[in-house]
């Protein structure tokens, strides 16, 4: 993956559609994945999706030649997502006294639909409960495989913080997940 990296960032930089292609099929489903599960809400975790990829073909010129697309793709979806929040905020606040909507469709989230075990869904509703910075961060270390490090820049934050981050959801996801949860995570 590394050589396909290196070949798709100098595509990228050289404006090959191809490497565009090929960076797309690779990390489509990781960054959506990762947006489905902060915005709880697939149209706006497509939306994101596309204008995460938007921004690389925007940017892909200017990427540096030593450029990690992992990482640079997650630190976009991440940002698009933070102003995506703040703008939910904004709308809410504007929106004042009105009643919330119901939803459509049982109260099932398409998460549960196609949870085709009872430990994914016991995952999926854990993640769902944690505060999003704890989500967050557990989503890109346990998911994503990044390293604490990556996520670490990738929010902005200390390696520290993120580490402190990732135990504690880590804590509140044994809790959650009970039986389900990985030994490692359980306190004995």
């Amino acid at each position: 993956m590394e050589v396909d990296e290196r070949a798709w960032v100098d595509g990228l930089r050289r404006g090959d559609t191809a490497a565009f292609d090929a960076v797309f099929a690779a990390y489509r489903r990781r960054v959506f994945a990762y947006l489905v599960r902060m915005t709880r809400r697939r149209e706006a975790a497509e939306d994101l999706l596309q204008e995460t990829f938007l921004r690389l073909a925007q940017h892909a010129k200017r990427l540096a030649e030593d450029t990690r697309l992992g990482p640079y793709l997650f630190t976009v979806a991440h940002r698009l997502f933070v102003s995506w929040v703040r703008a939910q905020a904004v709308r809410a606040q504007l929106a004042g006294d009105l009643p919330a909507r119901e939803v459509a469709g049982g109260g099932r989230s398409p998460l549960e639909a196609l949870a085709d075990s009872q430990a994914q869904l016991a995952l999926e509703q854990a993640f769902a409960q944690l505060a999003p910075a704890y989500r967050e961060v557990a989503l890109l270390v346990g998911v994503e495989g990044l390293a604490p490090s990556e996520v670490a820049e990738i929010l902005g934050q200390k390696p520290e913080a993120v580490r402190q981050r990732l135990a504690r959801a880590r804590t509140q996801l044994a809790e959650a997940l009970g039986e389900h949860a990985p030994k490692a995570w359980r306190t004995p």
